[in-house]
């Protein structure tokens, strides 16, 4: 009985421990990164493709460009890019055995921290907006204009509002203030360099912007990377995103209309 149990033991191989959870870090999210990149490109590409292919291939350069720079094409594709990063990131997110929401922070905070971040969010625009009409800028950017033009003419305006205040504040946060800011904060680059180089990786998804406002889209990175930092929380900065996109849809509307 004895020798039945010792042949027994011996028998069963020793239990393997579990991996621990990980984090990537520096090298890691960048590369990770730019497969979500890559992911989101291909899905907003598609939309062009369609259009390209429902054309039969026929329209010369011109009327590709003018479809192509439609707002019923970039609402489309700017919609697209959104189920484009949520799969990519899950991807990247899988191997490190943290759940996608804890990974990325989407959690909701107090409704405290929500007014804060509004209320900071309002003075650093309003400051751009007065710097912009000391210089003799127009506040609100040509391609947005020029894009909610396109989007009136083809009936497609609700569409470029869903893109710009829903699908875009969503997998752009995703993407930079979620997976990148979680990663290269836990790298060597800390929180600073995080917020950083994260608003500088967002920033360079606008350049259709020219340097003035490039400018502006990176200050508003740096404070929802901030916030981000101090609550924990992306949902608050989808949050914020996508109000001060709504705001901007509205601005650029009404001074349209009173042009």
């Amino acid at each position: 009985m004895d020798s039945v149990t010792a042949e027994s033991a011996v028998a069963v191989p020793p239990a393997i421990p579990d991996q621990p959870p990980r984090v990537w870090k520096f090298w890691g999210t960048t590369l990770w990164g730019l497969f979500i990149f890559v992911a989101m490109f291909l899905g907003q590409l598609a939309i062009i493709g369609y259009f390209v292919f429902q054309h039969g291939w026929s329209f010369d350069v011109a009327e590709a460009i003018r479809v192509i720079g439609g707002g019923l094409t970039i609402s489309l594709s700017v919609i697209l890019g959104l189920p484009a990063v949520l799969l990519a990131t899950w991807v990247a997110i899988r191997p490190t055995r943290i759940s996608f929401t804890d990974y990325l922070a989407l959690r909701w905070t107090s409704w405290r921290n929500f007014f804060t971040g509004l209320a900071a969010l309002v003075l650093l625009v309003g400051g751009w907006d007065l710097v912009s009409r000391a210089v003799g800028r127009e506040v609100t950017s040509g391609f947005m204009g020029e894009v909610l033009k396109s989007a009136q003419a083809d009936g497609a305006l609700w569409l470029l509002v869903l893109a710009f205040c829903v699908a875009a504040p969503m997998w752009e946060e995703i993407f930079s203030r979620g997976f990148l800011y979680r990663g290269w904060s836990e790298s060597k680059l800390g929180v600073a360099g995080a917020i950083l180089l994260s608003s500088l990786a967002w920033t360079s998804l606008h350049l259709q912007y020219d340097w003035f406002f490039f400018c502006e889209v990176f200050t508003i990175g740096v404070l929802l990377g901030y916030l981000r930092y101090r609550t924990n929380s992306t949902w608050l900065t989808i949050s914020l995103h996508g109000v001060n996109n709504l705001a901007a849809t509205i601005q650029t509307l009404w001074l349209a209309g009173s042009g």
